[in-house]
């Protein structure tokens, strides 16, 4: 059942998916119509999902559910996955690779490979202070206080030198 973001108690439960690409209006309103859809057909062992979707910064794709609603299950997940996997196809986008990381560079929102993240680290082009995308956290209150955060705060911070 879909409800909007702003709804969401915040120990609902929350995915990120970031892009490796931005996404165009076009790709967002796909996003948004199919998000939709999808929540509103998702349940767990036949009983309905309270859940929702936000777009940030053109890039991230975050789900959530309302676990105090209904819990999620294993089943549930996979077929969130399989959302994920069908979007990756129509758009020709990769949402699920764990070796992308994203910063803020100013104000820009850049995505590089892991490899290229250390090789930014060393250069001193990313720093301590450099905001990061902390694509781990599992609660809309983290997703809002702890996702975008110093690199020396997250586990990025492995990184640095």
């Amino acid at each position: 059942m879909f409800t909007q973001y702003k709804n969401l108690p915040d120990n609902s439960r929350v995915w990120i998916y970031q892009s490796d690409r931005v996404f165009i209006e076009k790709d967002i309103k796909f996003i948004s119509s199919k998000a939709v859809e999808f929540i509103n057909n998702w349940t767990r062992h036949g009983e309905d999902l309270k859940g929702s979707f936000t777009i940030k910064y053109n890039q991230f794709l975050v789900l959530a559910v309302d676990e105090s609603y209904n819990s999620i299950s294993g089943c549930s997940i996979d077929s969130s996955v399989r959302f994920i996997k069908e979007l990756e196809t129509e758009l020709k986008i990769d949402l699920m690779n764990k070796m992308n990381i994203t910063y803020k560079d100013n104000e820009v929102v850049s995505l590089v490979k892991l490899s290229d993240f250390q090789i930014l680290v060393r250069k001193k082009s990313v720093t301590p202070e450099t905001i990061v995308f902390n694509n781990m956290v599992a609660t809309k209150a983290d997703f809002e206080n702890n996702w975008e955060i110093q690199a020396k705060e997250s586990w990025h911070k492995r990184f640095l030198v």
